[in-house]
């Protein structure tokens, strides 16, 4: 199978504007990012504010295991498996963060054959939202920090600053840093943090916004520091608000994207579901409802964490309800649940599997402690057997959760169609959505509530910091407000090592703080990182630019003709005197059309006197003269593990690369590559040449 990249890139987009006409809306309702993206205009919701709403589909997942589940590629695959069954859908999403892009995952836009598009665009700058709320977040922090500078009138005491500067990058060193350091003209030194941009409360703010006044609102209320008396200090104490927000203006609006099949898809805000709330908009999920039928949204790591934020805090804020809950899960997941390690879960193991299908068994019954049908989705390897699959489907039966096989990473929308019936079904039952606790319960008995009916857990305890916080917290009336819990998302628990389903734990709080513009609590248990690191071998170091030729931006192509083997090699000596030594030359064509000839000339205009040869059997050789040279065979290349394996990316920017057979690599050529394409001409030795890229 093709990889993500390579099923991407040979997709044909249509333009975002016939996207939105989908969905009835207008060239001019629409803020355009190029011809794929767009944002959704402040008009268009106004416009359509008063349209009956759809139905509202949460898809949530097991805990997070090495093994994988896919809810982002659920999320693309059933929108793509609701046009196939005739049904008008959206799909709501979050935004990558580029910590994770470049750390953990690589990217975060679904997979296979269901994928949101243009999945590079959307893994890297998209619409330039993370970096607003980076820009917005960082400038109160300097506003904070220049009043205390020029004569600090609020007495804000630099021991108690709350609000910590961000970035949207994974960067262990930031954690914890000394600012200030220099000299007096450097401001007043203290200790200061780093956070990544998606776990700021700016982030959770913008998600949690119904517009661009309540917007500011919430910014203004933002809790910065602590005044040497002890009085609380606001964003708006500083005047910092209306800068904040009108870096924020564009930020705030939706975007809009497409699947690989076409479906419409709103991409915006809110990853990180530890400290922000792991789910998209509020802005984009209200206008998705309006926009379709069925709206297709997702909440960030297991249900105990996303789904759990998004039912008690997001429909709370919002005023939606989910009409059905879809859980994924794997065969694969669950049995490393059960104890097998992640080498050995493509193996038949039902002794394995009935072990760790606990852990499905708990999601199923919390998600239904909110009175919404729940359908259970297996995204299926081919390593999955018939017993272990039937196994699952009358485990959840036996749960009151419907149950459907998923391929949508396969097979794209066709593979989502069982699910796509299932979740339709789902939305006709009866549905009393009701958030798991009131708000008049005080901070500790919510914090009970959800360890001990969503994580399983014996008791909590707190910890002599914890205890004063939550004093403080309620001082400044948090106690009111919903509690966003901050915990690992690998176990039920806050203990990252306990699988499946523990029982007898005790959840211990370490710390409580208040998001009061966002209008959360935030209850850390365990250790929480709100700064990752990058792993030892990040996903930077395999991430590439690829482009396909139709997109690159080429100098106007050049044709020319050779009689015979000495003239082909005359054209290779002709593009050799137009090279500065790091160039990428591509060959198209078939046998027998002269690329290895064209090659000999342009190595020996480079001064190779050796003789030059096919690479068929070594891959790549290499020749030294004034530049190094190396000369690929792409022929036997299938896969992106081939590529990798002829170490062709160790070779880029290092010599001159010229690559016979690159259709097979049409993907992975850099975009200001040199394409040449050889055909046969009117006789047998006549060959046409038609050259992009250089100018000759």
């Amino acid at each position: 199978m093709l990889s993500d990249i390579e099923i991407a890139q040979s997709a044909e987009l249509k333009p975002i504007a016939e996207i939105a006409n989908q969905l009835g809306i207008s060239a001019d309702e629409l803020e355009f990012y190029g011809k794929y993206k767009a944002k959704l205009s402040d008009e268009l919701a106004d416009r359509v504010k008063d349209n009956p709403d759809g139905k509202l589909i949460l898809v949530t997942a097991i805990n997070p295991t090495p093994a994988g589940e896919g809810k982002t590629t659920t999320s693309a695959g059933l929108g793509q498996a609701m046009a196939k069954i005739g049904k008008n859908a959206i799909i709501a999403l979050r935004e990558p963060s580029l910590g994770p892009v470049f750390g953990i995952k690589g990217g975060a836009a679904g997979g296979g054959y269901a994928q949101v598009l243009p999945m590079e665009d959307i893994n890297l700058h998209f619409t330039g939202d993370m970096h607003a709320i980076t820009a917005a977040n960082n400038l109160c922090c300097a506003m904070l920090d220049n009043h205390i500078q020029q004569g600090n009138t609020l007495g804000i005491d630099p021991r108690r600053i709350l609000f910590k500067r961000c970035l949207d990058m994974n960067d262990r060193a930031l954690r914890n840093i000394t600012i200030g350091l220099g000299g007096k003209v450097n401001g007043v030194p203290r200790e200061d943090h780093f956070i990544i941009t998606v776990a700021s409360e700016v982030m959770a703010i913008l998600c949690l916004a119904n517009d661009i006044s309540d917007l500011k609102e919430r910014l203004g209320n933002i809790l910065v520091a602590y005044t040497y008396s002890g009085e609380p200090v606001y964003a708006k104490d500083l005047k910092a608000e209306g800068a904040m927000t009108a870096l924020l203006k564009d930020a705030i609006k939706p975007n809009l994207v497409q699947t690989l099949e076409g479906t419409p898809a709103i991409m915006h805000g809110g990853p990180f579901a530890n400290i922000a709330h792991g789910c998209n908009s509020i802005r984009a999920t209200k206008l998705a409802l309006k926009l379709a039928d069925y709206c297709i949204t997702e909440a960030g790591f297991g249900s105990d964490l996303g789904a759990e934020k998004f039912l008690d805090i997001k429909c709370r804020y919002a005023g939606i309800a989910p009409s059905a809950i879809v859980i994924v899960a794997t065969c694969r997941a669950l049995k490393y649940n059960g104890g097998v390690p992640k080498s050995e879960v493509s193996n038949e193991n039902i002794e394995a599997l009935k072990k760790g299908i606990v852990n499905l068994g708990v999601h199923i019954d919390n998600m239904r402690k909110y009175n919404v049908p729940v359908v259970v989705a297996i995204n299926q390897f081919g390593t999955d057997t018939d017993e272990e699959l039937k196994y699952i489907e009358e485990y959840c039966i036996s749960k009151g959760a419907d149950f459907a096989l998923s391929n949508v990473f396969g097979k794209g929308g066709e593979g989502g169609v069982e699910l796509a019936n299932k979740v339709v079904e789902a939305c006709e039952k009866p549905s009393a959505f009701k958030p798991l606790y009131s708000l008049d319960l005080t901070l500790k008995e919510k914090v009970e509530k959800i360890a001990k009916e969503i994580y399983g857990a014996s008791k909590v305890n707190y910890t002599t910091a914890a205890e004063k916080a939550i004093k403080e917290v309620a001082a400044l009336g948090g106690d009111k407000l919903p509690i966003c819990v901050a915990k690992t998302q690998y176990s039920l628990s806050d203990d990252p090592t306990k699988l499946g389903a523990p029982k007898d734990f005790e959840i211990t709080v370490r710390d409580v703080t208040i998001s009061n513009g966002a209008g959360f609590a935030v209850i850390y248990t365990g250790n929480i990182m709100t700064m990752p690191g990058l792993p030892k071998v990040p996903a930077a170091e395999k991430l590439i630019l690829m482009k396909t030729a139709k997109s690159a931006d080429f100098s106007d192509m050049v044709k020319l003709i050779s009689h015979n083997a000495d003239e082909t090699e005359q054209i290779g000596e002709k593009i050799a005197k137009k090279l500065y030594g790091t160039e990428v030359i591509a060959l198209f064509g078939g046998l027998g059309m002269g690329k290895t000839a064209f090659t000999r000339g342009l190595a020996r205009a480079l001064g190779v006197d050796d003789g030059v040869s096919s690479p068929t059997f070594a891959l790549v050789n290499e020749y030294n003269g004034k530049y190094n040279i190396y000369h690929f065979d792409m022929y036997r290349v299938n896969s992106w593990d081939d590529l990798y394996s002829t170490g062709f990316f160790d070779y880029i920017d290092n010599g001159i690369l010229v690559i016979e057979w690159s259709e097979n690599i049409e993907g992975a050529l850099p975009e200001n590559a040199i394409r040449i394409t050889i055909e046969k001409g009117e006789s047998d030795d006549e060959r046409i040449f038609e050259i992009e890229g250089v100018e000759i």
